[in-house]
């Protein structure tokens, strides 16, 4: 018996999965660059004191 969910599936080619590959790559890079970028705005915006507070 034959799954009919088996006959709906994409078969992606080598092209397809390499492309998607570097896509998913850039999308993380540039969400790891956006973190890096907001977490420098925000000791940026704080100041040399935030080191020197009390605690």
């Amino acid at each position: 018996m034959v799954n009919a969910m088996d006959d709906d599936r994409v078969n992606l080619t080598d092209a397809q999965k390499k492309a998607r590959r570097n896509r998913n790559i850039a999308i993380g890079l540039a969400l790891a660059a956006m973190v890096v970028i907001f977490y420098l705005i925000t000791i940026i915006k704080l100041g040399p004191g935030i080191l020197e507070r009390p605690m």
